[in-house]
């Protein structure tokens, strides 16, 4: 399990790593929004730590963000902000749970927990987009109710666009989940699958690809 740490104080970030490394997490350590950004822009996380005041903006405004472009990763807010109305708006901004300054890390340590089986459990097996079906359980993908035939690789790379419907996928972020590596595969490798799969399902303004250059790419 990957845990993202957002949290500008060393001290406390470094006590909340120990923490989750001692329960076998790994862990992601980022002190301010960009760092969380371009973080979350490289790999996947599980569960994500989020301290609202950040040196560079404000956590809440963040997670806005995230959760307008579609990112459903779980969010554990750790604030000192700890007003009931400030714990609602931080729920109402897309928080999957909030927990005010100071706290326990056998606390936390249960709130992560929580998370991660709450999280687990609502994970669909049919995945929906458009007029793209994904049976996880049948491994068969239906493309306006008719079947359509994809390799095991094709099958991979068209699961994680579904599972991260909207966000932009770098080439790292597709290298981890379809080609089980954490370096760029080969430019023309990937460029290769994308262009079978789009000949297989893309309907225009209906199912799109989006190559962000330079990045990687983007169910839009």
């Amino acid at each position: 399990m990957k845990i993202l740490v957002i949290e500008d104080q060393e001290k406390l970030a470094n006590f909340l790593r120990k923490g989750l490394t001692e329960s076998h997490y790994t862990v992601t350590l980022a002190s301010s929004c960009k760092e969380a950004s371009d973080a979350i822009s490289e790999s996947t996380f599980d569960v994500i730590v989020l301290d609202l005041g950040l040196p560079d903006g404000d956590g809440l405004e963040l997670l806005k963000t995230w959760r307008s472009a579609g990112f459903v990763e779980p969010v554990i807010i750790l604030s000192a902000r700890d007003t009931v109305e400030s714990k609602i708006l931080g729920l109402n901004y897309g928080a999957d749970d909030y927990l005010a300054k100071p706290f326990s890390i056998e606390e936390f340590l249960a709130r992560v927990r929580s998370l991660v089986r709450r999280h687990s459990t609502i994970k669909s097996t049919l995945l929906k987009y458009s007029l793209l079906e994904m049976d996880l359980i049948g491994h068969i993908v239906k493309l306006d109710g008719k079947v359509i035939d994809l390799t095991n690789r094709e099958y991979a790379l068209l699961e994680i666009f579904l599972q991260n419907q909207g966000r932009i996928l770098t080439r790292t972020v597709i290298a981890e989940k379809v080609w089980e590596s954490h370096y760029d595969v080969d430019t023309n490798l990937l460029d290769v699958y994308m262009s079978r799969l789009r000949a297989k399902i893309e309907i225009p303004e209906k199912i799109v690809f989006k190559t962000i250059r330079g990045v990687g790419y983007q169910l839009v």
